[in-house]
Parts: structure tokens; C-alpha cells; sequence
């Protein structure tokens, strides 16, 4: 079964939901020493994954103001005092994909939010191209470029899980997002494709179906 038979056959065989469902791949590794060798990686996509990629900035004042209208939550550093509450922390981080920094701010954000971020590898860092130089033409371009990236991580089980498409994309689209993402990731393990045990592709609330690529 090639990719957009198994896209179109999850499609038909998926029951209706009343949202918009992901289509999520899952790659299950094998002899793969994750202690010595982390995987941690972000990958550009063809084309958008998720209907809407949110993004928060965390931005010294001289970038404020133009960072506001560009991303989707902008805190500056004057407000980081205001954000000791864990719970409106968590809140903040269960709504957004990507967290943005400017470089010199790392500190402070690591000292404030790093205690929620950090588990949930969120924190600003540049392997994912998340550390932003003080200038206000690096803002636009990093939004962009995040609205096309999947992180792909697997730090203590071999398997990865990660989102290549939703249900309003066309069924090519998805194919072009998930063959890219393979292909990325292949190279970079120690015996490329032999180091994958399987493939599987699922809807967010369906049951997966193995592809062979």
C-alpha cells in the first residue's frame, strides 16, 4: 500500500468526529542507544501540518512592539515577574506549539518557565531554531518558518511520535509532509533505515495502520 492509499483508506475507514482530526505518524525504532545519542530534531515540512501552528514570544522591550503583531502571545521581560503561578504556566504552555526567545533573555526565562517548558521540551533552544537574534527582521521569518516545522524527539523510548498533517489538507500534501520527515530522520540514524523497526499513520482518534516505505 503506497502512501495515498493509506491516507485515503484511514480517511474512509475513520469515523467522523466533531473536530478536525490530526494525521499523526508514529516510527517505532530499534537499536537505537538513545542515552548516548538523544534524538532531537527540527524539520522543515513542505507545507503546514497543524491548521494553526501558536506560537509565544519571550522579547526584551525594543522588540515588542513588533513582535505583538506577528506572534500569537508576546510577553516581554518587564511582565517575566508576573508569571510565578505554576498553573497559569502550564496553561500558557498547553497553549502553544513553539516558544520563541530573544537570546539574551534566556536566563530569566529558564530561571521562571523553564520548571514547566523543560519537561515538555518547549524551552527556546536552537536546535529548534527557537532563539531569536534582537533584531526585528528575524521575527517574521522565524514565525514562518515554524508554522512548517515538526520537532522530532525521542530521549528515553525508541518511538516517535509526531503530527504530519490535518484532515482539510489534500491527501498529497500529507504525503509530501511525512515522506520529507522520514527521509530527515533516516539519515541522521545509526543504521538509517534499518534502525526503524516499523511505520504506523493514524488519525487522532483512529487506529493506526502500518505503511511500508
Amino acid at each position: 500500500m503506497n502512501l495515498l492509499e493509506a491516507i485515503k483508506e484511514l480517511r474512509e475507514k475513520s469515523p467522523k468526529r466533531n473536530f478536525k482530526q490530526n494525521f499523526d505518524l508514529v516510527i517505532n525504532l530499534k537499536e537505537v542507544n538513545l542515552k548516548t545519542n538523544p534524538i532531537d530534531l527540527s524539520i522543515v515540512l513542505p507545507h503546514p501540518p497543524r491548521k494553526k501552528t501558536r506560537i509565544c514570544a519571550f522579547v526584551d522591550k525594543e522588540l515588542f512592539v513588533a513582535a505583538k503583531t506577528i506572534f500569537d502571545t508576546t510577553i516581554p521581560k518587564e511582565d517575566f515577574s508576573k508569571w510565578k503561578d505554576k498553573k497559569k504556566i502550564k496553561h500558557l504552555e498547553r497553549e502553544h506549539n513553539f516558544f520563541v526567545a530573544q537570546g539574551t533573555l534566556m536566563v530569566e526565562i529558564a530561571t521562571i518557565f523553564g520548571r514547566i517548558l523543560g519537561p515538555k521540551n518547549k524551552m527556546p533552544n536552537p536546535k529548534a531554531n527557537t532563539i531569536l537574534p534582537p533584531k526585528e527582521d528575524a521575527l517574521k521569518p522565524s514565525h514562518e518558518r515554524l508554522q512548517k516545522t515538526c520537532r522530532v524527539i525521542a530521549k528515553l523510548e525508541p518511538i516517535i511520535k509526531c503530527t504530519v498533517g490535518h484532515e482539510d489538507m489534500p491527501d498529497k500534501e500529507i504525503s509530501e509532509n511525512l515522506t520529507t520527515l522520514y527521509n530527515a530522520l533516516v539519515h541522521i540514524l545509526p543504521e538509517e533505515k534499518k534502525s526503524v523497526s516499523n511505520i504506523l499513520l493514524k488519525l487522532t482518534m483512529s487506529p493506526p495502520i502500518k505503511l511500508e516505505l
